[in-house]
């Protein structure tokens, strides 16, 4: 017998914070599917380069306060 999703739910909000993070890693990791060690790859070279730009002074970082608050701004717009 299938159970109702709002007794599911119901249960979900009983577990602890811990529980919840489990549950919704392994859900997340299910619904992504399994690794692509290519992407990975990939995303590891980005951030490395990314890095780098930082290093060399290539780029200027803005504090997130900043984005944030001029995120905020365009969205009130």
């Amino acid at each position: 017998m299938v159970r109702p999703v709002t007794a599911i739910e119901a249960d979900i909000r009983a577990l602890s914070v811990s529980e919840k993070e489990a549950l919704l890693r392994l859900l997340w990791e299910e619904l992504d599917g399994p690794p692509d060690a290519a992407v990975d790859a990939a995303w590891l070279d980005e951030a490395q380069r990314r890095a780098r730009e930082i290093d060399d002074g290539l780029v200027k970082c803005i504090p997130a306060d900043e984005v944030f608050a001029k995120a905020e701004a365009l969205i009130r717009k």
